[in-house]
């Protein structure tokens, strides 16, 4: 069974810094493309960063410079880093693994494995 699985959210203060973590199992990472999505309460869903399986970033048409994606294949996991959090960034957070590039990842649709989310709120 292929399944991806979001950690690392919780409550942060505005201005804090966090790293959400999405780990693959029942299948290896290394050929997938990744890419992280969140969803604000009352919001669509959008896409914040997704990374080739060769390690490449790309951005939304919306990026946001505060975020940074990462990937170690070894560990067969995925990573956001958001700094200086503000309360906007409230809402969860999902991975996605997807064999198409991040052009098509970015749109969040028909993508082969999601993860089940992880929720961040941010509030002091």
């Amino acid at each position: 069974q292929l399944r991806l699985v979001e950690s690392g959210g919780g409550l942060v203060q505005p201005g804090g810094s966090l790293t959400l973590s999405c780990t693959a199992s029942g299948f290896s990472l290394d050929y997938y493309v990744i890419g992280w999505f969140r969803q604000a309460p009352g919001k669509e869903r959008e896409s914040v960063l997704c990374i080739s399986a060769g390690g490449r970033p790309s951005y939304p048409d919306s990026a946001k410079g505060r975020f940074t994606i990462s990937r170690d294949d070894d560990k067969n996991t995925a990573y956001l880093q958001i700094n200086s959090l503000e309360p906007e960034d409230t809402g969860f957070y999902y991975c996605a693994a997807d064999m198409n590039p991040c052009s098509v990842v970015h749109s969040g649709t028909g993508l082969e494995v999601w993860g089940q989310g992880t929720l961040v709120t941010v509030s002091s």
